[in-house]
């Protein structure tokens, strides 16, 4: 039974990490869920090198779960090991549970393997095991971390703003005195900061200007005060300078599609309209 536990069953494990990680290296993945593109994003790192780690890992723990059948020793550093990998494998799954809409389908994998290993190793320290991972879970829950999901969920115009920003107050005004209805999305949400990333917008405020073909971004309060003015005109913003996004790419770069709830239907596309940003305080707060 040990055999099983300490060996074969780390065995499976590093099997499944390392058909993972080949996937990766090969632009695919075993899971195509939006936890998973997520969970890639709030690494400070490539995700592959997690992998390597954990193939590492569990490599370490496949030879000390062998060699701990005859020496106590060994057994000692095998439950070490494999209990820092459940502490460390539960804080970044309930990470996960707090801050995305879905976690990684793959780490909950990893995560019920590693618990699995350590019940049928040794059952009667399981409950503490169980202790330390409800602990950590209370504990990342009490904290308050911006959660990763979806604002622009139906068609109109929403603002990325701060309210420390003057730009942003500036716009705010203008909206307010032309009576422009628009839903305000705060920048120091999870989505927001990672979506303006991904456009590579390093200023606010930013106006995104959801539509049935697709999504409009302008950054500036001037530019955006401008856009608003000509359309009170009936002119068309002619001077702006746009750069369509095909969505079908956005998946590659590491971000889902449907980050702003943007149709990836047929010839639907964000357009962004950027212009050089304001001087004075018009940066991201």
């Amino acid at each position: 039974m040990h055999f099983f536990s300490r060996v074969l069953l780390p065995l499976f494990l590093f099997i499944y990490i390392a058909v993972e990680t080949y996937l990766k290296l090969n632009h695919t993945s075993l899971c195509d869920a939006t936890g998973c593109k997520l969970a890639g994003e709030l690494l400070r790192f490539n995700p592959l090198y997690l992998n390597y780690l954990g193939l590492a890992s569990v490599f370490f723990l496949i030879f000390l779960g062998y060699f701990s059948l005859k020496s106590k020793i060994i057994e000692r550093l095998f439950f070490i090991v494999l209990y820092s990998a459940i502490a460390f494998e539960t804080t970044i799954i309930s990470y996960q549970f707090i801050a995305n809409p879905e976690p990684c389908v793959f780490c909950l994998g990893i995560f019920s393997s590693l618990l699995l290993i350590a019940l049928l190793s040794h059952s009667k320290r399981f409950a503490a095991v169980l202790a330390v991972v409800l602990s950590v879970f209370l504990g990342l829950s009490t904290l308050a971390i911006g959660k990763n999901k979806a604002y622009a969920t139906a068609d109109g115009l929403y603002l990325i703003q701060s309210n420390t920003c003057g730009h942003c107050k500036h716009v705010k005004k203008y909206f307010e005195e032309h009576n422009i209805s628009y839903i305000s999305i705060s920048v120091n949400e999870a989505s927001a900061r990672s979506f303006l990333k991904f456009v590579n917008i390093s200023s606010i405020p930013v106006a995104v200007m959801k539509k049935p073909t697709g999504i409009t971004l302008i950054n500036g309060d001037k530019d955006i005060i401008a856009h608003f003015e000509k359309q009170h005109k009936g002119a068309t913003v002619s001077e702006a300078v746009e750069t369509a996004v095909p969505l079908e790419q956005s998946s590659a770069l590491g971000l889902p599609s449907d980050i702003f709830s943007a149709t990836s239907e047929p010839g639907c596309a964000i357009t962004i309209t950027e212009t050089p940003a304001c001087a004075d305080d018009n940066t991201t707060h």
